[in-house]
């Protein structure tokens, strides 16, 4: 897709040449700053309650007279916001989908002042309304004929908006690559694909790349992740990626994403309905991996790290069985009180690993808990750490990145729950609070650094008619990375 900025008034939008012109309305003004026809246009939709200026309406009108646009579409915008322009602009697009328009310009009136926030949201806009996954589904129609979007702003820091759309064009191809991970089914998408996509980007973006075998996670002692891959003829990885954008001596941040490329829920196994949903077990690795996509093209002063502990949770004769005791590669020790419990297991022996980069923050992203989803629903991600000042920075960055998450409690009474007779823990308590005691037990492999974990059961792929994954959280994740460059 190729993104432009153009100077230009509201005045002479008329004017504008393209096979669409989308016009944003917020406020009150029957003209919205607009002069000549398209403020005739809109003065006589609006006078005839064809369209308000209510979130999610839009008007389309088809070769208006006196517009050299042959189509317009008025969307209504609940305020300023960026978010509210993200928005209108993404319900703009649905009005021209069956269109056969290839050059579309959007334009601001009313009360809205174009900024950076907001190129990076026209971004976001149009990469979902035009992203269709074909990988396995051939039949599928392409995207449509959209090729070129120009934003059109007046009075605009030209070089900031320009900043704006560079930053959200980084971040959709790092959404996009995250999507594409994780809608690929189970069959495709294992951890030896993983391993590729990493390979592929390192190559590609000039990143370093490490990927162990299960030989390698075996010498350094990894037996929680190794007890998980157990069932599975699928090989294990563990990957480790690196950016280098600043000196040596500068502490590294810690990516670590889950990677359970498919999860039956092993020898506790999960009930048929829906199982097919599990092949996006896997959206915290892919989200690492979208992540160092769009660092990549940013290229920021910061040094970041990324470790992917992939394999699939498989019920077989050498699968791991409820009330095994494995040995961390901390040293401590956990019972296996509930197999489907597994991300936990994996990403425990990654964040131990993560030590050894002496990292000025770690943060895990997972697919963890159900609890988290009923906690949550799909909006926020679950945020837990200690840190306040970590929690702000992630809190922060996830507004800023319209991809918000909640922080939630790590009281040390929630920990009670993962006692066990046999072991060091184990590795879930009871039914109330399972996101909590989840974020408890990883917790318990982080004492040598700052640390967050980052549920995102609720928000990294959608159910129902629109399924699929949404590559969140990648925009989070970006804009927290950011904003930790010198």
């Amino acid at each position: 897709m190729d993104f432009r900025f153009l100077s230009a008034s509201r005045t002479g939008l008329a004017d504008v040449t393209a096979d669409a012109l989308v016009v944003i309305v917020a406020g009150e003004s029957a003209e919205q700053g607009l002069e000549g026809p398209l403020a005739q246009h809109l003065k006589d939709v609006l006078s005839q309650r064809d369209f308000v200026v209510k979130a999610g309406r839009t008007f389309y009108l088809h070769k208006p007279q006196g517009v050299r646009a042959p189509r317009v579409v008025f969307a209504a915008a609940s305020d300023a916001s960026s978010k509210a322009f993200r928005s209108a602009v993404g319900h703009a697009l649905t009005a021209l989908k069956n269109s056969s328009a290839k050059h579309v310009a959007i334009a601001l009136a009313g009360s809205l002042e174009m900024s950076g926030d907001h190129a990076e949201a026209l971004v976001a806009a149009v990469t979902d309304a035009t992203y269709v996954y074909r990988h396995t589904k051939p039949s599928a129609l392409p995207p449509g004929a959209l090729s070129k979007v120009t934003l059109l702003g007046e009075k605009a820091d030209t070089k900031v908006v320009q900043q704006g759309l560079a930053r959200g064009q980084a971040i959709a191809a790092g959404v996009t690559l995250a999507r594409e991970c994780a809608n690929r089914p189970g069959n495709h998408c294992t951890p030896t694909y993983l391993a590729e996509q990493a390979q592929a980007l390192a190559r590609d973006h000039g990143l370093k790349v490490e990927v162990l075998d299960r030989k390698a996670v075996e010498k350094l002692g990894m037996g929680s992740f190794l007890a998980v891959a157990k069932g599975s003829d699928e090989p294990l990885r563990f990957i480790v990626l690196r950016y280098e954008g600043a000196a040596r001596n500068q502490a590294p941040l810690v990516l670590v994403g889950k990677g359970i490329t498919f999860d039956t829920g092993g020898i506790s196994i999960k009930p048929s309905a829906e199982m097919d949903e599990m092949k996006f077990d896997m959206g915290g690795a892919a989200s690492v991996l979208g992540t160092f996509r769009a660092v990549a093209d940013l290229k920021p002063k910061i040094n970041l790290v990324g470790l992917i502990p992939a394999c699939e949770n498989m019920p077989d004769g050498r699968a791991v069985k409820p009330g095994d005791v494995v040995t961390s590669l901390s040293g401590q020790t956990i019972e296996i009180l509930n197999t489907d419990a597994e991300g936990r297991l994996i990403l425990c022996d990654a964040l131990s690993y993560a030590e050894r980069f002496k990292p000025a923050a770690v943060v895990d992203i997972a697919t963890l808990t159900g609890a988290c989803v009923v906690a949550l629903g799909h909006h926020r991600s679950g945020l837990f750490t200690a840190d306040d000042e970590l929690a702000d920075l992630l809190l922060r960055s996830g507004q800023k990145a319209q991809d918000p998450c909640w922080r939630m409690p790590l009281d040390e009474e929630y920990e009670e729950a993962l006692k066990s007779n046999f072991a060091d823990m184990g590795n879930v308590g009871g039914r109330a609070g399972g996101a909590i005691t989840a974020a408890m037990f990883l917790r318990k492999f982080t004492a040598k650094y700052r640390w967050a974990h980052l549920d995102i059961a609720g928000t990294a792929w959608k159910g129902g008619a629109a399924k699929g994954a949404t590559g969140r959280p990648v925009p989070l994740l970006t804009h927290f990375v950011l904003s930790q460059a010198r």
